[in-house]
């Protein structure tokens, strides 16, 4: 069977790549090429692919946004994200957009073309390293959650505010500013204000 794929990068050289690393797959064709996100959803409404790989970063947004909106409309489409970024951040969003997969630009082409097949398939499809970042996630216990009070404060600890500044901001002592502090390192399970931020970030608590 045949497996339609559209390819979705703002590199025309990138898309040639992936283009040439696909060719020796009998079973997989390639029906277009895409340049932006809008560029991709009108591709994708058009050429109804099997599978679309999808860079992350993209001139008029990003690849979770257009996942998301290709899913939206199209659920029968599975998306791919292919990048070179592999933070947690833009994993967990891609997820969450709906996607089905997230590969590094390193893969090789027999990996990248049984992920496309397996993709086509319905079946979720990881970079080794993306896998093992997902995994260590799941297993870090999940933070306790923060007050809408306790999330002011750090907003304005990640804004570089010192407790009395914090204070003044929130018209509370400096002292009540320490003990929302010291809360929320025990709830984060840090020990400074830099990694309370990122502890923060990586829960979602902060953006």
């Amino acid at each position: 069977m045949t497996i339609t794929v559209l390819l979705v990068d703002d590199h025309p050289v990138i898309r040639a790549g992936i283009r040439a690393m696909l060719y020796d797959a009998p079973e997989l064709t390639i029906v277009g090429e895409a340049a932006s996100g809008s560029a991709a959803l009108t591709a994708a409404r058009d050429l109804t692919p099997d599978v679309i790989l999808m860079d992350l970063r993209l001139p008029d947004g990003d690849g979770v946004s257009a996942t998301a909106a290709i899913r939206a409309e199209l659920p029968g489409i599975r998306v791919v994200i292919l990048t070179t970024y592999e933070t947690d951040g833009d994993i967990l969003r891609a997820v969450e957009a709906g996607a089905v997969g997230y590969l590094l630009k390193d893969t090789s082409p027999a990996d990248l073309a049984q992920a496309v097949r397996a993709a086509a398939r319905g079946e979720t499809v990881l970079s080794p390293s993306i896998a093992a970042k997902l995994l260590d996630r799941v297993r870090q216990p999940r933070p306790e959650t923060l007050s809408r009070r306790e999330v002011e404060v750090l907003q304005l600890v990640a804004q570089g505010l010192t407790n009395a500044d914090i204070g003044r901001t929130l018209f509370i002592t400096e002292a009540t500013v320490k003990t929302y502090v010291v809360r929320i390192f025990a709830k984060l399970d840090v020990s400074d204000r830099t990694a309370a931020v990122m502890a923060a970030m990586q829960a979602g608590i902060l953006s």
